[in-house]
């Protein structure tokens, strides 16, 4: 009898542990207040910047590069959707050369439907990296959470840096760099893939503000490495609407 009221005794002790030890991470990051009030003050500033933006329309210039060739060069007028997602509509390409005769018809063709190709890809890669333009307070603090964010500084005063992992995509990493002063995103770096980990994409974005405040994408930089393409954003005049 003894010997059973020491074992449940003893599985009892082992089972308060594991319960502690499973807390553990969210406890000491729920203690950590200067992450915590870090983390509300981009939560804050993303979540009204979104309704600032989404009240203008700009102009996109998106540069698809394979292995250093400029492949397609298209201008897009953008605006915000209801569902905060952006919504292009093509104005203008860079001029294609055409051949002549059957041979020169049939290059062109073949030409055609590359930059077809290059252009569905960089599309994918423009939406990734707007996924990452904008910060997800929901996201952000499900990170926070999971601690899956740290705080670091970022070099400049009044700048700090955020590290967070496992943000949209698993094993994802994001760089966020926030001014406190002007509570504004100074640039985001990010380390994600489209649907494959092997196949990695870089994202680096730079960010200005518009003369009421408002912070947007200046411009941005996608690398499909191992396809060594290259997407080059430049977002340009803002116009409110």
């Amino acid at each position: 009898m003894k010997n059973q009221c020491l074992v449940k005794m003893v599985a009892a002790a082992f089972a308060v542990s594991a319960a502690i030890l499973a807390l553990w991470p969210l406890t000491v990051v729920a203690q950590d207040p200067e992450l915590q009030q870090k983390l509300v003050a981009v939560k804050e500033a993303s979540a009204r910047n979104k309704q600032a933006l989404a009240q203008y329309a700009w102009t996109e210039q998106q540069t698809i590069s394979l292995k250093g060739e400029v492949k397609k060069q298209t201008t897009y007028e953008v605006r915000l959707g209801p569902d905060g997602q952006p919504q292009k509509t093509e104005v203008a390409a860079m001029p294609q050369s055409s051949g002549g005769g059957r041979e020169g018809r049939l290059k062109e063709h073949v030409k055609e439907k590359k930059k077809e190709e290059f252009q569905e890809l960089g599309q994918q890669l423009a939406a990734l990296a707007h996924q990452y333009a904008q910060p997800d307070p929901q996201r952000l603090q499900q990170a926070f959470q999971q601690g899956n964010l740290t705080l670091g500084s970022a070099g400049a005063p009044d700048e700090i840096r955020m590290v967070i992992r496992n943000y949209i995509k698993p094993n994802d990493n994001v760089t966020l760099v926030f001014n406190q002063q002007t509570k504004a995103i100074q640039s985001v770096q990010v380390a994600s893939y489209l649907t494959d980990p092997k196949d990695a994409v870089d994202i680096s974005l730079r960010f200005a503000r518009l003369p009421d405040g408002t912070n947007h994408v200046a411009n941005a930089m996608i690398t499909a490495v191992s396809k060594k393409l290259i997407v080059a954003i430049q977002n340009s005049d803002y116009q409110k609407l």
